[in-house]
């Protein structure tokens, strides 16, 4: 055998192997335990009182023949670990319809936290036979409030902070987007915002109506490097705490995956949102 020939044929096996290692190392990150990402974010006119108040935030979740209740079931138990006083739930919860798919979402109903879980649509929501609607109801049944371009206040220690969510800019061709006007306006002055928002895009809308911090998923974190920086090209923040116009925004990379079960360099997280003033 030539040296060429022996180099080429090397070459080839030792890059077969990385891929087989890369595609294994992927999927057994993908169906693994997500990560508990612990971040504090500062919001300057955050009422002292607030200090501490703490979000679980989860999305894309993305229920589906391939994850089974066993991924529904892990997940709620690690947010219940976290003994967060809110649980943010920002989209791509399913990729199918309550027939298909309520069996895997009904351990939904053991989540806990101090004062609720919350939840927005997400792009993949409109993606469902029956539209987002059919999940509204069911999460409902679950315990999990859909907040559909709303708001609720969340009282703590004596103070209040505005809890909003707006819909996806999916649901603009079905005539569901998102009403930021609708969920933001008349709010009481100084009083601090946190929007549920399933992508990051929507930052800049949200600026207009002064948010104080924008809790967001979608991108996976790219899901399988190098693909963050493709996505990084339509959204401005594609992981973690950024600063768009003046508003933080925090992008959760999700605990489940879309296509392949695989992620590299991008592990399911759950995020454990601490506000401090």
């Amino acid at each position: 055998m030539s040296r060429r020939l022996f180099l080429g044929r090397a070459t080839a096996a030792i890059a077969g192997v990385s891929a087989v290692g890369t595609v294994g190392y992927g999927m057994s990150s993908a169906l693994g335990d997500p990560v508990i990402e612990p971040v504090t974010v500062r919001l300057p006119k955050l009422d002292p009182r607030l200090n501490g108040l703490r979000f679980a935030v989860v999305s894309d979740i993305h229920l589906g023949p391939l994850t089974g209740i066993g991924h529904t079931q892990r997940i709620v138990r690690m947010i219940n670990g976290l003994e967060a006083d809110v649980v943010a739930i920002v989209g791509d919860l399913v990729d199918g319809s309550v027939a298909q798919l309520g069996s895997l979402a009904r351990p939904l109903k053991s989540l806990e936290s101090r004062y609720g879980a919350y939840f927005v649509t997400g792009n993949h929501e409109y993606f469902s036979p029956e539209g987002p609607e059919e999940w509204v109801e069911e999460l409902g049944e679950l315990g999990v409030r859909s907040l559909r371009n709303e708001r609720v206040e969340i009282a703590h220690q004596g103070a209040v902070l505005d809890l909003a969510g707006v819909n996806d800019v999916g649901g603009v061709s079905s005539g569901d987007g998102p009403d930021f006007a609708k969920a933001l306006g008349g709010r009481a002055a100084g009083r601090s915002t946190v929007l549920l928002a399933h992508q990051p895009i929507q930052v800049s809308e949200a600026a207009r109506h002064g948010v104080d911090l924008q809790l967001s998923g979608h991108t996976h974190g790219g899901q399988i490097a190098p693909f963050n920086l493709v996505v990084g090209l339509q959204q401005q923040v594609v992981s973690g705490l950024a600063t768009v116009d003046g508003v933080q925004v925090y992008v959760t990379r999700g605990a489940g995956f879309w296509g392949p079960p695989v992620r590299v360099g991008a592990p399911p997280e759950i995020s454990l949102v601490e506000l401090r003033s």
